[in-house]
């Protein structure tokens, strides 16, 4: 019974982490259990305990008493992840360099094709997740666990920069040759290269971020861009 109540209490967590995110909810906006857990079709306990663990992450504030208040990622939040991972992001290319397998770099091949298969043909919306995937290998290959999450949460975080940034048709190709920079690097395993080209990407990112403007992307309803 545990384990499901675990199980049920971490879907709704990654359910609600997903919708402030993505804006669904407002700065300041009130998360009503009940109104939630309806909407989810759950009961009002697993809601409970995912909010906890939402406070935990800053998302939320939870007041006695009174509720639970959005809080959201704001643009000053956003600046301060991107900055953080174009260092760990880095150190992770670098630890990949000397660590990845050829399985691993297959992979990353694969996904390279696909996005550009995609990418020639206008179907930008499903360049985001390849990104994620092209990641998501490179921080296996890292071979740090510790590292890993932390990139992952912060990849997460950041998932609607990310997607606005990427379906700039400008900067797709970009952040493609960004990308083919990195597991260049990685194959001919030169730990210094692929640093330097995973902080290059990063930062780039960073700059066609705030050349569109870091206040329209803030979750939480904080902008004024639109969802």
């Amino acid at each position: 019974m545990d384990k499901i109540n675990y199980s049920l209490g971490q879907k709704v967590f990654h359910r609600i982490r997903e919708d402030i995110l993505a804006g669904k909810y407002k700065s300041g906006e009130e998360l009503k259990e009940k109104s939630i857990g309806d909407e989810i079709g759950v009961s009002r306990t697993p809601v409970r305990e995912a909010l906890r663990q939402l406070e935990l992450e800053g998302l939320i504030h939870i007041i006695p008493n009174q509720g639970a208040y959005v809080v959201g990622i704001s643009s000053q939040d956003m600046q301060d992840i991107y900055e953080m991972r174009s260092v760990l992001e880095g150190l992770c290319a670098r630890r990949a360099a000397s660590r990845i397998t050829s399985l691993q770099i297959e992979i990353m091949e694969e996904v390279l094709y696909l996005a550009e298969f995609h990418m020639e043909r206008g179907h930008m919306g499903q360049l985001v997740d390849l990104d994620s995937k092209f990641h998501e290998i490179l921080y296996e290959a890292g071979g740090s666990r510790i590292l890993g999450h932390a990139l992952k949460d912060y990849h997460h975080y950041l998932e609607r920069a990310r997607r606005i940034s990427l379906l700039d048709p400008k900067r797709a190709p970009e952040s493609h040759k960004e990308h083919q920079a990195i597991l260049l690097a990685l194959k001919r395993q030169e730990g210094q290269k692929a640093e330097e080209a995973a902080a290059i990407h990063v930062n780039n990112t960073i700059q066609n971020i705030a050349s569109y403007g870091w206040d329209k992307i803030e979750t939480g309803g904080h902008g004024n861009g639109k969802n």
